[in-house]
């Protein structure tokens, strides 16, 4: 049996050897919007890089920055066109808004999760690295 001086010890000897967990999102960045403006309409140059890194399609962006804006929407080319002039701040805005809520993980916050249907415009957003599964409304 151990007395508590020990168990401290041994305690104090596990974290040392331990390696270093950072309680931070690691090295997982949302990517910049590339998007220009021609006339009315709005062109993001780089909806796929977006959708790769969200771990979803990117017709589903489109459908959700379709929602947000209130704009129809068209991919063309790998390209989102939104039929409107926004500014790149605006759209980095909502790309942010749609990573934190359909994306990030609020238990562990990574970016491993995805989308399971619950029915009548409901999901749950499932986390693969720590297994929480919550209910988020269709968008």
């Amino acid at each position: 049996m151990l007395n508590e001086d020990e168990y401290v010890k041994l305690l104090d000897r596990a974290f040392e050897q331990a390696p270093n967990l950072s309680s931070e999102k690691s090295d997982f960045e949302i990517p910049k919007v590339d998007s220009i403006v021609q006339g009315n309409k709005t062109f993001i140059r780089n909806l796929v890089q977006i959708a790769d890194k969200a771990r979803r399609s990117p017709s589903e962006i489109a459908r959700y920055l379709s929602k947000e804006f209130g704009v129809p929407v068209g991919i063309e080319d790998q390209r989102l066109i939104l039929n409107g002039k926004f500014s790149n701040d605006d759209i980095e805005k909502r790309i942010h808004r749609y990573f934190d809520v359909y994306v990030i993980c609020r238990e562990c916050g990574k970016p491993d999760t995805h989308l399971e249907s619950a029915g009548r415009g409901m999901f749950f957003l499932v986390c693969e690295a720590c297994g929480a599964r919550y209910g988020i409304k269709n968008y």
